[in-house]
């Protein structure tokens, strides 16, 4: 299918009403009224009445066998690294499983009461009850499960290298690998897996393809960062797809056609149009003490040549301890706050940390998209640098795909940058955006890709998934290890 010329973005909802903050609300004004009669008696006003719960119909004895036998599946779909042989469930034990389950499936075996607080793509709400109640009704409860887990490609790569990888560790996993390893050693651990390495290609034309794999400099050289890539354990990689399959779960179930998606893991910004990606380019995400959080939003506006108005919080560790005369010979400024108090502006200009664009979009981090100066870090393979905003590689190409439906801007970033002039610019359309934490992905022909776990999130989340798992989950095995099978 052949692509416009112009990429026209859409204004687009969030990724779902929970990741929209709250409206706040105007404070309750109670109104003035005078006292009843003495003697009167006056009632409260009426509670809200919640509707009953939707009823469940029982379930015929075919609906209790195949509901017994698909409940057995949840380690499958990621939910726990084992499962343990039940006796067969009948009642509202079985219905309440169900209901379970579906939630789970749906949006997350972790409650969101339990996220880290840069976990900010929050799943929106789901009660299984009224689809659970007309499946059973019209006898489709196979198709009511089908419906439930996310209907994208890389769920389904995820659980189907889950399988695989499931398999491996059954099987006895892997070796750790030494430096001095024989080529054949070498050869033998690559080909667990990737299936289409063979006796006879050179060990170089391997090893490339498993580092572009882990998203490591494809020198064909066992080098230092391909040796630590292929000895971690296969329990790790598990626990890896199982997290970012709970991730998906977060999904909403329909995303903006037009987007554009950061991976924080990777350090990559891709932009997408009519649901396919059309661009892409490195970035710099935060380091590992400097989390740039998961998030869904909009992006409304581009600052051209934006000041830099330091946080607090960097200019307290980073900046104040200079001294003034040398933040001075820098081209910073100190300026006075209202309460009287002081912070660092960093003028606009070709020296700004900013750079000479900033792309804005509401979020209660403080974080954005933005240009920089230092383009050193954009070649490496290590780009987990920043304290928390997204450093972008082609800040121009993007913001001019942006405004491409507006002729009075269209062509014109440049130009606005050469003015030296700060000002906003706001976008013809918002243009969504997601922040997410993809650290383990399938190639189309099933291989599986790994990232590096920078912020320790996947085994964090891992052990949620199988805590959650224990508690409410009467299939679940009452095991402490968050990617371990007997």
């Amino acid at each position: 299918m052949n692509r416009p010329d112009l990429i026209r973005f859409l204004a687009l909802p969030l990724l779902a009403a929970a990741a929209i903050p709250a409206v706040a609300q105007p404070p309750a004004v109670t109104p003035t009224q005078s006292a009843p009669p003495a003697g009167q008696v006056v009632l409260p006003p009426p509670m809200a009445v919640m509707p009953p719960p939707v009823p469940l119909p029982a379930l015929s004895q075919a609906q209790d066998d195949w509901a017994n036998e698909w409940l057995k599946s949840g380690m499958a779909e990621g939910l726990m690294a084992r499962s343990k042989p039940t006796a067969p469930m009948h009642g509202q034990q079985l219905l309440n499983a169900l209901l379970d389950r579906g939630r789970a499936l749906s949006t997350g075996r972790v409650d969101t009461a339990d996220f880290l607080e840069v976990w900010a793509l929050r799943p929106a709400a789901f009660d299984p009850r009224p689809s659970l109640a007309k499946a059973i009704a019209e006898d489709r409860l196979p198709q009511w499960a089908a419906s439930l887990t996310p209907p994208y490609s890389g769920y389904d790569g995820l659980r189907k290298g889950l399988a695989t990888y499931e398999k491996i560790r059954d099987t006895g996993g892997w070796p750790s690998l030494s430096a001095g390893a024989s080529a054949d050693v070498v050869r033998a651990r690559l080909a667990l897996e990737d299936k289409s390495v063979t006796g006879t290609e050179p060990l170089t034309a391997a090893l490339q393809r498993a580092q572009r794999r882990y998203g490591l400099n494809p020198t064909g050289l066992l080098d230092a960062r391909t040796l630590t890539a292929l000895n971690v354990s296969v329990d790790d990689r598990i626990a890896a797809i199982m997290a970012n399959m709970e991730r998906w779960r977060w999904m909403p179930r329909e995303l903006p056609v037009n987007r554009v998606q950061v991976n924080i893991a990777a350090a990559v910004l891709t932009v997408f149009q009519g649901d396919e990606p059309v661009t892409s380019m490195r970035a710099v995400t935060g380091s590992p003490t400097n989390q740039t959080p998961m998030l869904s939003s909009n992006i409304h506006s581009i600052v051209v040549n934006p000041p830099w108005n330091v946080p607090m919080s960097i200019a307290r560790k980073e900046l104040f301890p200079k001294g003034r005369a040398t933040l001075a010979k820098q081209g910073y400024k100190i300026v006075k706050t209202p309460e009287g108090g002081e912070r660092i502006v960093q003028p606009a200009g070709p020296n700004s940390a900013l750079g000479r664009l900033k792309f804005d979009f509401n979020n209660p981090f403080a974080v954005y998209l933005h240009d920089t100066p230092s383009r050193g870090k954009f070649s490496s393979y290590d780009r987990l640098a920043s304290h928390g905003c997204i450093r972008l590689e082609k800040p121009v190409s993007l913001a001019e795909l942006m405004v491409a439906s507006d002729p009075s801007l269209s062509g014109q970033i440049q130009n606005l940058i050469d003015t030296n002039k700060t000002q906003r610019v706001s976008l013809p359309s918002q243009v969504a955006v997601y922040l997410l934490y993809w650290t383990a992905f399938a190639s189309s022909n099933g291989t599986m890709n790994f990232r590096a776990d920078p912020y320790d999130w996947d085994k964090l989340l891992a052990q949620k998934i199988e805590a959650s798992s224990r508690r409410v989950d009467p299939t679940a095995v009452n095991s402490t290890a968050p990617a371990a099978k007997d």
